[in-house]
């Protein structure tokens, strides 16, 4: 009983982030992620006098294939307005010692990387974030999530 409720606390002390907006994380149907897929990821902004932090996330396993991923993202209004959009890159392995990069548990690692930072919203609304990878083959395999997260910029 001791340990459940010590990792209940664990679990509420950790949760407890006060710059986060908004964090979600979308698993694919299988461990790969075809290009036809295209997580997408819906938000509020209403203070606009605030910049904000936009983030991917990404899961893979550690035989993925390559040692990077390239990736297109689009932020999106509530109109369907494209603000922001390009194609960036993501290291997720030393590309000569073959090392992941990330946080790890066992052959799974998380990434948290920008993809805008101290951005400002033009007006308060629901926007929205979508990513595409740019990689050569159409479904990547051991890309088992991909997600986003907004958060306030700390000054």
């Amino acid at each position: 009983m001791k340990h459940i409720s010590l990792m209940a606390l664990l679990a509420i002390l950790f949760s407890c982030d006060s710059s986060r907006v908004y964090e979600e994380n979308k698993d694919f149907n299988g461990p790969f992620w075809p290009k036809s897929t295209v997580p997408a990821f819906t938000f509020d902004i209403e203070d606009t006098s605030e910049s904000y932090n936009i983030f991917i996330n990404v899961r893979n396993g550690f035989d993925y294939p390559f040692y990077n991923l390239y990736y297109e993202y689009a932020i999106r209004d509530s109109l369907g307005n494209t603000l922001e959009k390009d194609m960036l890159e993501l290291i997720l392995f030393d590309s000569k010692s073959g090392e992941p990069f990330g946080s790890g548990l066992g052959d799974l690692f998380d990434h948290q990387k920008p993809v805008l930072e101290n951005y400002q919203f033009p007006q308060p609304g629901q926007y929205s974030i979508a990513f595409t990878h740019f990689m050569r083959p159409d479904t990547l395999p051991l890309i088992l999530s991909v997600g986003a997260r907004v958060e306030k910029s700390v000054d």
